[in-house]
């Protein structure tokens, strides 16, 4: 097939407009293996605070049932064992949550530190090009 000869199109489909916008700059950080790992797994955090709302409010309702409504012995000692679980187990996955929220934020953080400020970077592209000029 010849430059000046077309292909066939579908006469079904539209034309596709295409439309690209350049960058004024772009920034790019790089990545060991482990970190995109971690990354990527994204954060369990958000699990461990949902349980522990769960288990946190389901131990106050029925802690709230426990102190108003008259209860026969063995439904007592379940809401109360209940209420002591849920309190427990709540509070334990609050605590695990907050030492682990900072995780992936902090990770993101020190990838970002990697780059130097502007003005450092200018400075390190002039001493590459000296360099290279008394090398060759």
């Amino acid at each position: 097939m010849s430059p000046d000869e077309t292909k066939p199109t579908d006469s079904s489909l539209p034309p596709v407009e295409v439309r690209r916008a350049a960058f004024a700059q772009l920034t790019i950080y790089e990545v060991a293996d482990y970190e995109l790992e971690i990354l990527a797994q994204g954060s369990p955090d958000s699990l461990f605070l949902n349980f522990a709302i769960f288990l946190l409010s389901s131990a106050v309702a029925f802690l709230v049932a426990l102190l108003t409504a008259d209860l026969s012995a063995r439904v007592f000692t379940v809401f109360v064992v209940f209420v002591t679980v849920g309190f427990l187990v709540g509070l334990f996955l609050m605590l695990v949550w907050l030492k682990k929220r900072t995780s992936t934020s902090s990770l993101v953080k020190t990838i970002r530190d990697r780059l130097p400020n502007e003005g450092v970077q200018e400075v390190a592209a002039i001493k590459l090009l000296e360099v290279d000029a008394r090398q060759s």
